[in-house]
């Protein structure tokens, strides 16, 4: 009997934790438009970048409960992204390795996710795992990416320089003063 074909677009993750399977491979990173669109504008992802891709699935059996489905999966790739310090390309290399629970329906999905630390989904049919590990490779990228060194010296602003007192703008109080002094009202 031949093995069943799983496409990494459209899982059935119920059928490929019961076979126990596994699958891998490489996406060009520009496939990966959210990450892709991350890297540093002057620094664009090359059409030879790529994402290097695992899963497994598995399935749990636990005394007196339902078997669990479980997908293990992993991820990595570089991407320029804009240093914080100098805004010149800073390369980072991001890696992710996570485990998913999944359930039937989202209810259920949703309350087993707050009580536990594993991470839960609802089960599909039809999972684009090339989606969901973006959303992983997403959530790896630094908050505030930077340079351990920067290649070029930093530049400090030049210090503002400071107004000449005697060319400081005119108080408005000594105006209405002098209004008063010469207004229509002025001696009265």
């Amino acid at each position: 009997m031949k093995a069943r074909e799983h496409d990494p677009t459209r899982l059935d993750v119920e059928a490929f934790a019961k076979a126990g399977a596994s699958m891998q491979g490489q996406w060009p990173l520009t496939s990966l438009e959210r990450l892709a669109e991350s890297a540093a504008g002057d620094a664009p992802p090359s059409p030879g970048d790529e994402v290097t891709w695992q899963a497994r699935g598995e399935l749990r059996a636990l005394r007196g409960q339902a078997n669990q489905v479980w997908l293990h999966v992993s991820a990595s790739t570089g991407l320029a992204l804009q240093c914080q310090r100098c805004l010149q390309p800073v390369d980072q290399e991001l890696a992710v390795e996570r485990s998913f629970l999944f359930v039937h329906g989202e209810d259920q999905a949703a309350a087993l996710d707050t009580d536990s630390e594993d991470d839960v989904l609802a089960l599909t049919r039809a999972l684009d795992l090339r989606e969901l590990l973006e959303d992983e490779l997403l959530l790896a990228l630094p908050l505030v990416p930077r340079h351990d060194r920067c290649p070029a010296p930093l530049v400090a602003p030049a210090p503002a320089e400071a107004e000449p007192a005697d060319e400081a703008a005119p108080n408005p109080f000594a105006a209405l003063a002098a209004l008063k002094k010469t207004g229509p009202l002025a001696g009265h």
